[in-house]
Order: structure tokens, then C-alpha cells, then sequence
């Protein structure tokens, strides 16, 4: 099985999701299931299927953040030598070569994406673009409308 990596904020965040899911929610629901079987019949008893239903669903959350845990490599770029080179995990202030804008990225893995809150997953055209890349470097990315140039301005190890 290939490792997948993965920010210390990202793997924290899946345990915390995951702690939720066993402590609160699978005996939340399990009481919900105990209530309903009271109420008799079950195969019209709505409130019972809906709680098997919720179930299922916490219960498939459960194997699929387990099984994420267990593949992960956690990347902790706090602790590597910041040579100014872009790898996961670092947080990059980009300008837009043509217009001059400017934007700020962190490279994390696929589930912890979150464009809005600036973080690319790895396998992004721009992420791809930039791994590999030190500070003051072009990065050509591909884009639907074309090709945009990114000057690399600061790689930070945060």
C-alpha cells in the first residue's frame, strides 16, 4: 500500500473526527436504535430505520479515517531545514507574474484541501508545479485558460 502524506494539523484533525465519531456519536445512536425497538414494530418504525441508517453511516466514517490513519505519513515541516525549496507541507506567498497579484498556498495532502482557506492538495496543477521550486523561481502551471507564471516569493516552514 502507497503512504498518503499528511500535515500534523490534518492528522490531528482526523483523530479529533474520529474520537467524535466513537465517544459521542456510535453511543448517541445506539441509544437512538434501544428507543426505537421500544416503540414496537419495526418494520414501519421510521425513527428505527433512520437510526440504522445513521449507523451505517458512522460506522463506514469510522473504517474510512481508520483506514486513512493507518496509511498516513505524517509530515512535519516544522522540523525540517528550511533550504528555501517548496515540498509539502510548506505554505508558499506566490505573485502572478502577469497581473501581480498576489496568493498564499499551503501544499497538504487530498482530504485536507480547502481552497478558500488556502491550502492545495498535492496533486494540484499548481502544487505540481511548484514541489521541487526554491524561492525567487518561475512555476509555469496549466491551467484551463492557459498558462499562468507564479513568481515563488517566500517558502515558509510553518
Amino acid at each position: 500500500m502507497n503512504k498518503v502524506p499528511l500535515t500534523v494539523q490534518g492528522a490531528e484533525k482526523l483523530k479529533a473526527e474520529l474520537q467524535q465519531l466513537k465517544q459521542v456519536e456510535r453511543p448517541r445512536i445506539i441509544a437512538a436504535i434501544a428507543e426505537a425497538r421500544e416503540h414496537g414494530d419495526l418494520k414501519e418504525n421510521a425513527e428505527y430505520h433512520a437510526a440504522r441508517e445513521q449507523q451505517s453511516f458512522v460506522e463506514g466514517r469510522i473504517k474510512e479515517i481508520e483506514a486513512k490513519l493507518s496509511l498516513a505519513q505524517v509530515i512535519d515541516v516544522t522540523k525540517m531545514e528550511n533550504n528555501g525549496r517548496v515540498v509539502f507541507g510548506v505554505t508558499v506567498d506566490l505573485v502572478n507574474v502577469e497581473d501581480e497579484s498576489e496568493v498564499t498556498y499551503q501544499i497538504v495532502g487530498e482530504d485536507e484541501a480547502d481552497i478558500e482557506a488556502g491550502k492545495i492538495s498535492i496533486t494540484s496543477p499548481i502544487a505540481r508545479a511548484l514541489i521541487g521550486k526554491e524561492e525567487g523561481d518561475i512555476a509555469e502551471v496549466q491551467a484551463p485558460s492557459g498558462v499562468i507564471e507564479y513568481e515563488i516569493v517566500e517558502v515558509k516552514y510553518i
